[in-house]
């Protein structure tokens, strides 16, 4: 009986403490997704996300991004590409502090069809 009742507090705790951290839920484009333009680069988190850092590297380097999304922690983050982004693989990285404080981050990827 002392058994089950430590392993369901353990699972409780991991349970609780894996709640606690915000995640990106969706991002635009999708993760892995084939596009033919890039009007935005969107982040949606599940709890407020201060989004401290980001970046595009595509396939002749890092692009230049502007954030549209100031430094507030936020459950929609927003960013602007150039306009007409080459054909080919991108990657955006990111890294934030989550509402409870905790350091955060994130890489997805989409590709630019020509």
């Amino acid at each position: 009986m002392k058994q089950m009742i430590l392993a369901g507090l353990i699972t409780a705790t991991l349970t609780t403490s894996a709640l606690a951290h915000s995640k990106a839920e969706k991002t635009t484009p999708a993760n892995e997704a084939s596009v033919e333009t890039v009007e935005a680069i969107e982040m949606r988190f599940d709890d407020p996300m201060r989004v401290t850092a980001i970046t595009l590297t595509g396939p002749d380097g890092e692009v230049q991004i502007e954030r549209e999304t100031g430094m507030d922690a936020v459950t929609e983050f927003r960013a602007l590409p150039p306009n007409d982004l080459p054909a080919g693989a991108y990657a955006v990285d990111w890294r934030g502090l989550s509402a409870d404080g905790h350091p955060m981050q994130g890489t997805f990827g989409f590709t630019v069809s020509e």
